[in-house]
């Protein structure tokens, strides 16, 4: 008999799976050693700041959504006018770590990691026909009460079915590669599209969608509408939950929005779709 290796879990999996359990008779010492979880990595904490920070990240966030081609003069100035006394060296520390760029920046506002290598914008004018055709990820900044998180997702163009997602208190990438490393244990695309972000420049990134034999496309520099379906989905997901819910913890962050994806994947319906889901949509035959 042959044995098939397979990749063991990742951390951000495992503790899923015991968040997911909160309802089951075990406890939480039971589960963890049920999936091979130190305590310790489950119970870990959202990024943490000041309150005054968290307070101005919170609204940030907010007006971002509203308005993303603020960048940081102009959202300084907003915060200002609210005011909150903030200089522009504290909101640009703020938006960076929020993972925050706005659409049309000046030339050269950011570069890319030294020595990694950006890969051609594919996607513009391109016909995608069907499902797996193209992938595309990103990453948002998940408020709570006394911090915050990441929320990665992976979705396809075509029927905007969110293929898998993680939340993690880092970006780095370690974690953004095991996303991606599950995400096509369930499928494979012929595009995978991102940002210039240097988690997805990174060679242990590119070093995955490479060895699948998977095209790489990415963003121009500051232009968050080349990954438009994206940024709708981080509008649907903010609005329709995390700004409704105001989870408490992570293990209430992670149950909250497994509901919200499973529920925008098999019943919340598009129009763009003709009123289909995007799992009618992405498993049609």
């Amino acid at each position: 008999m042959v044995k098939k290796n397979i990749e063991p879990l990742s951390v951000s999996s495992r503790r899923r799976l015991v968040a997911l359990g909160e309802d089951d008779s075990m406890s939480i010492a039971q589960r963890c050693s049920a999936v091979g979880l130190p305590r310790s990595s489950y119970y870990y904490q959202a990024c943490t700041t000041s309150s005054f920070n968290l307070k101005l990240m919170e609204r940030i966030d907010e007006l971002y959504l509203k308005w993303p081609f603020y960048g940081v003069p102009r959202m300084t100035t907003e915060l200002r006018s609210e005011g909150n006394m903030v200089n522009e060296k504290r909101i640009r520390r703020l938006m960076k770590l929020m993972n925050l760029i706005a659409l049309y920046p000046k030339p050269n506002t950011s570069k890319p990691a030294v020595g990694h290598r950006i890969y051609p914008y594919l996607l513009r004018g391109l016909s995608i026909d069907y499902p797996n055709h193209v992938w595309s990820t990103d990453l948002t900044y998940i408020r709570l009460p006394k911090g915050w998180m990441y929320l990665m997702a992976v979705m396809d163009w075509y029927s905007r079915y969110v293929i898998h997602w993680e939340v993690s208190n880092t970006m780095d990438a370690s974690f953004c590669t095991s996303v991606l490393k599950e995400s096509l244990e369930r499928g494979r695309p012929k595009i995978f599209n991102t940002d210039q972000g240097s988690q997805f420049t990174s060679d242990d990134f590119t070093s995955v969608l490479e060895s699948n034999t998977i095209q790489i496309s990415m963003d121009g520099r500051g232009r968050a509408l080349d990954n438009v379906f994206i940024e709708r989905l981080w509008r649907s997901v903010k609005y329709e939950d995390i700004y409704l819910k105001n989870y408490e913890t992570v293990g209430e962050l992670i149950c909250g929005l497994d509901i919200y994806f499973r529920f925008y994947n098999t019943e919340r319906r598009h129009t763009n779709l003709n009123k289909r889901t995007p799992y009618e949509v992405y498993h049609q035959p």
